[in-house]
């Protein structure tokens, strides 16, 4: 059985066939899935698809791309629905900052206020995190750490192979590992992928993005995560079958509702 952590099956990409993209996800062994928040519009049609198919839950977070579409009145009420089973995605993305210098810290600062919120409101209702950093480590660390995440853990999503990073396993954090670590440019992910905990490691998609290797270019879905764990397993010198049961039985112990 495999967990997928992460795959926005709301995403206009599934809306032709979503069924069918689930069948071919059971027939490869996939057991549930997650589908993040990324903004209020599509929460909607995450909470549809999550109640009309057995072992889908979804969240209810705001991406740092729609942090001024913030409404903590609305996430609440998403995020107290029993399929909803985490806060997030939330976080920082410094990728794209403005390139005046005032707007540059007006934006930081915008998307800090934010990500705290979050991780409050995650304290607050008692459910886990999905985190998503990019070129904001230091930031994002810090944060976690002075807001108390750990009472509640989470993910790091499409974990970025900073070693940095690697000190909030000891704070209830999880390593979500997808399509990336099968890529050639991956070296930075391979090398570090033994330094993360196996207790600690699960699997996502993204989807419909960073599609693995032999299928770059093309949507993600569910079913691919096997070739996810087959190189985890490759790399790490374990069995396909030890690391679906170490990374289900991680997602299980994380989310609780699988």
């Amino acid at each position: 059985m495999i967990i997928d952590t992460h795959c926005h099956l709301d995403d206009i990409g599934y809306e032709n066939d979503l069924d069918d993209v689930l069948k071919n996800a059971k027939m490869e062994g996939v057991f549930g899935v997650l589908i993040p928040g990324a903004a209020i519009k599509d929460l909607p049609k995450a909470r549809e698809i999550a109640y009309q198919h057995e072992n889908i839950y979804f969240a209810a977070g705001i991406h740092p791309y729609h942090i001024k579409e913030y409404d903590e009145a609305v996430l609440k009420e998403f995020l107290k629905d029993e399929r909803c089973i985490a806060v997030g995605e939330c976080g920082l993305d410094y990728y794209r900052l403005p390139e005046d210098e005032e707007e540059k810290k007006t934006e930081k600062e915008h998307q800090k206020e934010i990500f705290r919120l979050h991780v409050r409101l995650a304290r607050e209702l008692k459910k886990p995190l999905i985190i998503h950093i990019r070129d904001a480590n230091e930031d994002s660390k810090q944060i976690l750490i002075q807001e108390k995440a750990g009472e509640v853990g989470g993910v790091l999503h499409c974990y970025n192979a900073s070693e940095h990073l690697l000190e909030l396993a000891q704070h209830g954090f999880y390593f979500g590992i997808g399509g990336v670590i099968t890529f050639k440019n991956a070296k930075k992910l391979v090398e570090i992928l033994p330094k993360i905990p196996l207790e600690r490691i699960l699997i996502e998609t993204d989807g419909p993005y960073l599609t693995p290797h032999p299928f770059r270019g093309k949507r993600n879905e569910p079913s691919y995560t096997k070739y996810v764990v087959e190189k985890i397993a490759q790399i790490l010198d374990l069995s396909v079958d030890t690391v679906e049961k170490i990374t289900t039985n991680n997602a299980k112990t994380l989310f609780k509702e699988f």
